[in-house]
């Protein structure tokens, strides 16, 4: 499992630093001004979706759907049930990429009313969805296949996949002066993106011989379960794109700029929820399915609290940075060209907020693993539309005073309540149980992410007076030296606090399990 963790998170790793490489050429030569704003609502609308129908409710049933036909039925029952389910969602899926389409203004003004007023953003908006929304079908395929992979041990493709997207949109913005605007140039390259993924992943999958084929869809026991499973899913999954489809209305309401700033902070948050939570949840959800269907649950808890250990682990370094070096996380990165020092207080402000919930974004999906993974997508709905209801209603009430600040804090008293109550759920139901050492482990990283914190926060204003009569790379250097001090801090940190057990997590290993416990290997 931990290599497969490995090789999930590492592509990922790989992804966010070319993401951050394309945002980095998005911010210097678009900004955070009205076309950015635009390019990010029509980018921001196909992902909508994409996380309502494909990567969080279509995984959430249809991995542990076809693990258990594959390991009841054989390879020949999964490939039918497989392509009658690929056949249900392509017809979905042109089906909604003609309605939106055809009614992209009503779209548009639906979902980001504040361009109403200005019809220079307006228009830009409705021209890069056209453009845009043909993602959705693509990277819905690249779900389906990518899915069916994993369930064959397979990650490495479905992880590289995105990489294509900065790739694209890297190559695309080069060539910008062939496009009517750095905003077309940014469109097209997330088009020409889903079919390169599309291309990758569907290679994979038809060398493993199970690419699926159009097939008259026929209502048996295993699809209407997978249905079953979907549809709460798909509720759920709605529930938190709700969440974020506030953010996109209320922040289009907000002064110019506002969109940019959340767009910039959550990309940076992304990377340890990217590389480490959904890399976490993507290997577990699989492993727990297979051992689930096996009757091993013991050996599904306890690789579900290596996991959670492993997580908090590579996350602790981030929270710490985030909650008290996010100006600097900005500058280094963005404040060059368009982008001006304001818009990096703006986003790193927004940094901050969204660091107050990333230890529950980061272990949501390990946690709702144990639901899922046993074939109950209800209960995890249950507890994020709870979550959803505050996280809504925190927005609209901080929305004036705060702007997109307000916007993010609501999301991270959300997902703080849709992880508790996650807990008290599988606590109470017995399908969540940690272990001693999962307490101790929790213990030692507080004490290592104290360590580093006051490392930080004492090495802070020394380094930026070292570099301040620099005439470049004063923000970058600043933050370079952090970097270090940081790595150095809290690995010496984890090496004293855990010893031998922390050399075994770094070679993503474990002892055996104790005696009565099933591995997990």
């Amino acid at each position: 499992m931990f290599r497969s963790f490995a090789t999930v998170g590492g592509l990922t790793l790989i992804s966010r630093a070319t993401g951050f490489l394309r945002d980095i050429m998005l911010a210097a030569l678009i900004g955070a001004g009205p076309m950015a704003d635009a390019f990010f609502v029509a980018l921001r609308l196909p992902n909508h979706f994409r996380a309502i129908f494909a990567e969080g409710a279509f995984n959430a049933a249809f991995v542990p759907a076809y693990a258990r036909v594959r390991e009841r039925g054989g390879a020949n029952a999964a490939g039918l049930f497989a392509g009658r389910v690929f056949t249900m969602l392509f017809a979905v899926q042109l089906a909604l990429l003609g309605a939106a389409l055809a009614a992209t203004p009503t779209v548009i003004t639906l979902l980001a009313p504040g361009f109403a007023s200005d019809p220079a953003r307006f228009a830009l908006a409705v021209e890069f969805t056209r453009i845009t929304f043909p993602y959705l079908l693509l990277v819905t395929l690249v779900t389906l296949y990518g899915g069916m992979l994993n369930v064959l041990g397979r990650f490495a493709t479905a992880a590289a996949a995105p990489i294509l997207l900065n790739l694209s949109m890297m190559a695309t913005l080069a060539l910008a002066v062939f496009f009517p605007t750095i905003g077309h140039a940014a469109a097209w390259g997330v088009l020409l993106a889903g079919c390169l993924e599309v291309a990758l992943v569907g290679a994979d999958a038809a060398r493993c011989g199970v690419l699926p084929a159009l097939r008259r869809v026929r209502l048996d026991d295993d699809v209407m379960r997978f249905l079953k499973a979907f549809a709460p899913a798909t509720l759920g999954s709605a529930g938190t794109q709700l969440a974020l489809f506030a953010d996109t209305i209320i922040a289009s309401m907000l002064a110019a700029g506002a969109v940019s700033a959340l767009y910039y902070a959550d990309r940076i948050s992304q990377l340890p929820i990217g590389v480490i939570g959904i890399a976490a949840g993507t290997v577990l959800l699989p492993a727990m399915a297979s051992r689930i269907a096996g009757g091993d649950e013991d050996g599904a808890r306890h690789i579900q609290s290596r996991a959670i250990e492993l997580t908090l682990l590579l996350a602790l370094p981030c929270f710490v940075a985030f909650l008290l070096v996010p100006l600097e996380i900005m500058q280094a990165l963005f404040q060059r060209g368009a982008f001006t020092h304001a818009d990096a207080t703006a986003a790193a402000a927004t940094l901050l907020a969204y660091a107050i919930g990333l230890f529950p974004f980061v272990l949501i999906r390990s946690v709702a693993a144990s639901f899922i993974a046993r074939g109950d997508t209800a209960t995890p709905v249950r507890a994020l539309f709870a979550a959803v209801i505050v996280n809504v209603a925190l927005k609209v009430m901080l929305m004036h005073d705060y702007a997109q600040v307000g916007l993010a804090f609501a999301t991270s008293v959300g997902a703080w309540i849709n992880l508790l109550l996650l807990l008290a759920l599988g606590l109470r139901s017995q399908k969540i149980g940690g272990d001693k050492r999962l307490l101790q482990s929790i213990v030692r990283l507080a004490i290592a992410g104290g360590a580093l914190a006051l490392a930080l926060a004492a090495a802070r204003h020394p380094l930026s007076r070292l570099v301040v009569s620099w005439p470049n790379l004063r923000a970058e250097m600043t933050l370079a030296g952090l970097v270090v001090v940081g790595a150095v801090v809290y690995g010496a940190a984890i090496a004293a606090l855990f010893g031998r057990q922390w050399r075994e997590l770094i070679r993503l290993r474990r002892q055996s399990p104790p005696a009565g416990e099933a591995r997990a290997d």
